[in-house]
């Protein structure tokens, strides 16, 4: 080994040796004109934070197949967060250490115990789920991430770049946005410069700093891919190809200037890791969020109680639109503002208070930016022609208020032991009648297989193979006789949408 160790020098100084005859070539020149960030990251580098979270978890019940932190937390929601992406399962042995690929901090100070610590019968230990990371907005604590980041978390811990750890207070999240607020107790904190998303040009360079996988402090380059890129999500984002990864989740992207210009909040993926498309939320939309959040805890919009789709070509041409633009109206709710109006489904929304709506997503962010009670008006396709019609704007219900100063009730957690690694319950009628459905159980917990699939907490299990489901106990009697060694299809609805989920269930312990 030493012998070919030498050779390789040897010819390696050959080589070098023989550089000097070589004629130059221009090839070199480009390197010579990429950007130096590491002034820029001594600038920024101390205003951007590792964030963790952790939940209190019952003893009983085994654990499925993750390694603990990876139920509900920032690693595995990466993965499912675009596509329904799962997380690969990963191997863990009982009383194996925390380690850089399980959503542990990997910073000092106080911290939740590990899952496979051994506590008191009578108590509830900590247990790390999820890791990410934010950015600091003002010098009296004030912190910025996603909402995802900190989702269903019983206890947020920030460690700044000095190592220092708080327990900080959430202040909101809105969800739409993917937007959080937290707050620590410290003083005379470093800051960021907040920049303008409007201004981002696309071939730019840009940085991102963040906690990968629970390395802090990481820093990626790259350049500005997209803009305005609609993923179908409430916002419009940055497209970059900066490295992102699982534990970068609420970390700040930065422009040349040191100014942050959105947080780094999905990817996209086929494999699970980085595969150089990554996305922003837009500061600006995300500032006008966090003010609302720090000044009353939640976020206040505009609604006019339709159900929108996209206008495709084929529908255009049929309609005779010049062009597919606009959002059509599938449902309107009765009763509400768009009903009174006089919009109809089959409507085509084509412009809102004189705005061009030129795909579907658009029309949400301009209602919701709507003051509730402002009149407005909406301009429609119908039968070949235009009208405009009067509107007045509601308010739409936060997805989750503030939990500043609430005290949570104790909720003892369910584990989910059964073949599918889920925990259901029975609906109530009167909920199923609002639902307009007929039948279903919820889900209340999962583990192992389910988390595997991305099946999460509040989805409806309506059928199971063939077979509808009407019961808990019916559900839970039909799981016990599922063969291990076959996939099996669960009929889920999630929100507004229904998918089949197909899943292999595990053996059943005997």
């Amino acid at each position: 080994m030493t012998t070919f160790s030498v050779r390789k020098f040897l010819a390696a100084a050959v080589v070098v040796a023989c550089l000097p005859l070589m004629p130059h070539t221009a090839s070199a020149a480009p390197a010579a004109n990429l950007p130096d960030f590491t002034d820029l990251v001594d600038k920024v580098g101390p205003a951007v934070v590792n964030i963790r979270t952790t939940t209190r978890v019952s003893n009983s019940g085994a654990r499925g197949g993750l390694p603990p932190g990876m139920d509900d937390g920032d690693m595995s929601e990466f993965f499912r967060r675009f596509f329904g992406i799962p997380l690969p399962q990963s191997p863990q042995s009982p009383g194996s250490p925390r380690g850089g690929d399980n959503g542990g901090s990997g910073s000092g100070g106080s911290g939740g115990s590990g899952g496979s610590q051994d506590t008191p019968d009578n108590s509830d230990p900590e247990q790390n789920s999820g890791v990410g990371s934010g950015f600091i907005l003002s010098a009296d604590g004030y912190v910025m991430t996603n909402a995802h980041v900190i989702d269903d978390a019983d206890t947020i811990y920030v460690t700044l770049t000095d190592k220092r750890e708080f327990k900080a207070k959430l202040i909101g999240v809105d969800d739409r946005t993917d937007v959080a607020v937290v707050k620590i107790s410290a003083a005379n904190l470093p800051t960021i410069t907040i920049g303008d998303s409007n201004k981002v040009r696309v071939g730019e360079w840009v940085v991102a700093i963040g906690s990968p996988f629970g390395l802090e402090n990481t820093v990626t380059a790259g350049i500005v891919s997209a803009k305005g890129r609609d993923t179908g999500d409430y916002l419009p984002f940055i497209q970059t190809d900066v490295a992102v990864n699982p534990g970068n989740s609420g970390g700040p992207l930065i422009n040349m200037q040191g100014e942050v210009i959105g947080i780094n909040s999905q990817i996209y993926s086929r494999t699970g890791g980085f595969m150089g498309i990554s996305f922003a939320i837009p500061i600006d939309e995300a500032m006008r969020v966090a003010e609302q959040l720090k000044t009353s805890g939640k976020v206040v919009r505009g609604r006019i109680a339709v159900a929108i789709g996209e206008v495709t070509k084929d529908v255009a041409d049929s309609l005779g639109l010049p062009k597919a633009q606009g959002a059509l109206v599938s449902s309107v709710e009765p009763g509400g503002p768009a009903d009174k109006a006089g919009v109809q489904p089959g409507d085509i929304i084509l412009k809102f208070n004189g705005h061009s709506v030129d795909t579907a997503t658009d029309l949400p962010r301009m209602v919701g930016d709507t003051k509730p009670g402002t009149k407005s008006t909406v301009t429609i396709w119908r039968k070949g022609q235009t009208r405009d019609l009067p509107i007045t704007i509601a308010e739409m219900q936060p997805d989750k208020a503030a939990k500043a100063d609430q005290k949570k009730p104790p909720v003892p957690k369910q584990r989910a032991t059964n073949v599918l690694g889920l925990a259901v319950s029975d609906i109530p009628p009167d909920q199923l009648k609002t639902l307009k459905l007929h039948n279903g159980v919820q889900i209340d917990a999962v583990d192992g297989p389910a988390v595997r699939v991305g099946l999460q907490k509040g989805d409806i299990v309506l059928r199971v193979g063939d077979t509808d489901i009407t019961s808990a106990k019916q559900f839970d009697d039909l799981s016990a006789h599922l063969d291990p060694q076959k996939m099996v299809a669960l009929l889920v609805r999630r929100g507004e949408n229904t998918q089949f989920v197909p899943i292999r269930p595990r053996s059943a312990p005997k």
